[in-house]
């Protein structure tokens, strides 16, 4: 396997998301001259407005579609949807392109960035709609947690249909991407609508939540299903559990998914395939890049 220079991955994809952040993630129009000052765009992606007529909520959608969509109109794609895409959707994009300079690694795909309701900062919008239950930790009691499951009912109802009736995407290989409470989410959605996708990244998951409810979710499965058929991934870093490290955190994550891991291959379920890595000398804002750069790789090979 190559050696990718993760390091000029990560400040590649930084310089995409500050980018993006200062111009609202809007697309370039074709052929106008840039304005002298005037904000980078990060041309050739799309905003759409998908609007949720339960909740009232507009929510964006970012596009970005694969080098090859254009010339070859026959092909579907698999559909990579991330959560938090206001920095993770750039950040992802140029970790893909990237790797590829030099051949084929990660299969091409379309992606898919789910950013937050207008009109509400990140930490609203993620508090409420990627979480199980209202019981949210007490430095974030002010705000409204647990409607993850009307949001988990946006995706299925709206958003993913509005981006399948657009591009030729291949409904067999939906994947999901979530780090932190974005992986609590995908995890809430393997252990109740696992076939909504087909593989879920889970990265630094907040299985810690409300005294690790996700567990629960997990154990009321078991119970009713003799079978998980769903390929999962999850990454957490090295320094995402108590210790010495100034870096460490006072939860431990890393617990949190070796617990999770061992729980999923008790099950023996023949349909799931799962895997995880800790990596090492990262901690829970650093370990994005790099964890989705490791994750593309496993769960998107390229054909070689």
């Amino acid at each position: 396997m190559k050696a990718f220079g993760l390091v000029g991955v990560f400040l590649a994809a930084l310089l995409a998301s500050a980018c993006t952040e200062s111009a609202g993630g809007q697309s370039a129009p074709a052929g106008r001259t840039a304005t002298e000052g005037a904000p980078y765009v990060l041309a050739g992606t799309q905003v759409w407005t998908v609007p949720d007529p339960v909740s009232g909520r507009d929510y964006e959608v970012f596009v970005s579609l694969p080098a090859s969509y254009e010339s070859n109109t026959q092909r579907r794609y698999p559909v990579l949807y991330v959560t938090d895409a206001d920095y993770a959707f750039p950040i992802i994009r140029q970790i893909a392109r990237r790797v590829n300079l030099e051949g084929p690694v990660i299969e091409e795909f379309i992606l898919i960035g789910l950013s937050y309701a207008r009109g509400d900062d990140g930490r609203v919008s993620r508090n409420r709609d990627y979480t199980p239950t209202p019981n949210g930790p007490s430095s974030a009691r002010d705000i409204v947690h647990g409607q993850g499951a009307a949001y988990q009912t946006y995706l299925k109802t709206h958003a993913i249909p509005f981006i399948e009736s657009r591009f030729r995407a291949d409904p067999a290989r939906r994947v999901f991407l979530g780090h932190s409470y974005g992986g609590l989410l995908g995890a809430q959605i393997l252990f109740t609508e696992p076939t909504l996708f087909r593989t879920y990244i889970l990265g630094s998951p907040s299985f810690w939540f409300d005294q690790r409810h996700i567990m629960s979710m997990e154990a009321d499965y078991a119970r009713a299903h003799r079978d998980l058929s769903a390929d999962v991934f999850m990454y957490v870093a090295s320094y995402e559990t108590p210790g010495d490290n100034t870096r460490n955190t006072r939860v431990d994550m890393v617990g949190g998914v070796q617990a999770m891991e061992r729980v999923l291959r008790s099950r023996a379920y023949p349909g799931l395939q799962i895997r995880s890595i800790i990596l090492d000398n990262e901690d829970h804002l650093t370990v994005a890049p790099v964890g989705f750069t490791r994750a593309l790789m496993a769960v998107l090979p390229a054909e070689r």
